[in-house]
């Protein structure tokens, strides 16, 4: 069975840095473009980062870019995603999540709705930005 296990959230001041890490299993990690999304109280999933196969390709929501990176580690089977001055309105549960291709690229281009019904998702991980 495929499990992602995500870790790294927690309670922080604006401006302040938190990583998240999210370990797989149960699949070939290493052949598979992995997600995280996110979703603040009370409003819609958003996706926030993706990365290909490789760790080469990667895309960023607007909202984010500039100050989260998205990275990988193939031979732990893990994905990271390092946040850099946060804002409250990052407060949110941060997934994991493996999207099948081609649906995971028709999401990030907005051609596909965004639903927990679709791919592989984490337990999810509590991020709080406030002061």
């Amino acid at each position: 069975d495929v499990n992602l296990v995500e870790s790294g959230g927690g309670l922080v001041q604006p401006g302040e840095s938190l990583t998240l890490s999210c370990v797989a299993s149960g699949f070939d990690f290493s052949t598979e473009w992995m997600y995280w999304v996110r979703q603040a109280p009370g409003k819609e999933l958003e996706w926030v980062s993706a990365l290909n196969d490789g760790g080469t390709n990667r895309y960023y929501a607007d909202s984010v870019k500039g100050r989260f990176t998205i990275s990988r580690d193939n031979a732990k089977n893990t994905m990271y995603l390092q946040m850099n001055r946060l804002k409250p309105e990052d407060t949110a549960v941060y997934f994991c999540v493996r999207f099948p291709q081609p649906g995971g690229m028709a999401i990030l281009q907005g051609r596909k709705s965004l639903g927990r019904d679709f791919g592989d998702w984490g337990q999810g991980t509590q991020v709080t930005v406030s002061s």
